[in-house]
């Protein structure tokens, strides 16, 4: 499953998520982890093979970052960096994630029924866990066993949901997907996937399968 649109509202991504990270993102600054020093390695040499410019420092990298940000990027090391803050806002109690209510009793009537639940999102998978771990409906992430993000590749190419199920070890034929977008749900039924088109407050149905929140889907 999708996040953004589907388990969680765009609008706590965008008036939420987004704003924090622009308002906590000069804690990066002083960041010289292993990870991060790596992060801001890759968003330099993608503004290198991008635009044949050299970023000169730390500050630059910010500057790129928040860029990237207000562009909805779906870039890697952005997703990385972006969980990084986040993750911080959770552990303080200044961010709780959105889940949509019928998200829930779905996961748990799913996991009952001994289907393996998992996520694919542009958000970095430590993103991810934070949203299910520190949800407004209570620590969701019990009911999740993997988790996959842009590391593994586009989520609008097909190659890439191929190379999801290699990982899960199920057919792609037994696999569902669910999402908003419809160009994710073609890719995924091009790798042979089933495929369910989450219809929330604003979305527009464009694709064949459709259900307007989890309760109407049958597995």
């Amino acid at each position: 499953m999708d996040i953004e649109g589907t388990t969680t509202s765009v609008s706590f991504v965008y008036d939420v998520l987004f704003p924090y990270f622009l308002a906590n993102i000069d804690k990066l600054l002083l960041n010289d982890s292993i990870e991060v020093v790596a992060a801001f390695a890759q968003v330099d040499a993608i503004v290198k093979s991008e635009g044949g410019i050299d970023l000169k420092s730390r500050q630059d990298g910010i500057n790129q970052l928040v860029r990237w940000c207000k562009e909805d990027r779906k870039v890697t090391p952005l997703k990385f960096l972006q969980g990084i803050i986040w993750e911080e806002g959770y552990l303080s109690g200044k961010l709780v994630s959105h889940v949509y209510d019928d998200v829930p009793l779905a996961l748990k009537l799913w996991q009952a029924a001994n289907i393996e639940l998992a996520v694919f999102s542009s958000g970095s998978v430590e993103a991810q866990k934070l949203i299910f771990k520190f949800a407004n409906q209570g620590d969701l992430s019990n009911y999740l066993s993997a988790y996959f993000d842009t590391v593994t590749g586009p989520k609008r190419e097909t190659n890439t949901y191929k190379i999801i199920a290699d990982q899960l070890q199920f057919s792609s034929s037994s696999i569902l997907f669910l999402s908003d977008i419809r160009e994710e749900l073609m890719a995924a039924e091009k790798a042979g996937m089933q495929t369910i088109q989450l219809v929330r407050p604003g979305t527009t149905s464009n694709w064949k399968n459709t259900a307007e929140n989890f309760t109407e889907i049958n597995c």
